[in-house]
């Protein structure tokens, strides 16, 4: 019998369990994102501050919803980054489903934000409302790189 996993509802145990991942806390386990980083100029600079100066001039006042989230972070981060930009696509609230090697186990679920380069997945986005902590979309996202 197959059982069907909706993405929220997943535990980072499920997925070690189901699809092998595991946890390293090894620092040289991807040191591409690490090393030889380029230098951020002072506008850039100026920008994160202003995103992180609008996070918490709206956090403070109540938590934010998802949509919210992606207003005031994620959207100036992927324009700093040139995520809108060629050779860059942005796709958003794409359906995913991931089927563990033994097919008994199906995960559906919808990527709130997906960066990919022709077919190549450069980042994925699992945004969630400020009141939950990071770790709560983590399972979640972990899930969605599977099918990448």
């Amino acid at each position: 019998m197959v059982q069907t996993i909706q993405a929220q509802d997943l535990s980072l145990e499920e997925l070690q369990e189901h699809f092998g991942l595991q946890l390293t806390t090894d620092s040289q386990f991807f040191p591409d994102w690490q090393d030889n980083l380029p230098s951020l100029t002072d506008e850039e600079k100026r920008s994160l501050e202003r995103v992180r100066s609008n996070y918490f001039n709206l956090v403070n006042r109540r938590p934010l919803l998802e949509e919210a989230v992606k207003m005031v972070v994620l959207s100036p981060l992927l324009d700093l980054a040139g995520f809108f930009q060629p050779p860059f696509s942005i796709k958003t609230e794409t359906s995913v489903a991931i089927a563990a090697e033994d097919n008994r186990v199906i995960v559906r679920g919808r990527i709130d934000v997906l960066v990919v380069r022709q077919r190549l997945w450069i980042l994925v986005i699992e945004s969630k409302s400020t009141k939950f902590d990071v770790m709560a979309a983590l399972p979640q996202a972990l899930a969605y790189m599977l099918d990448g």
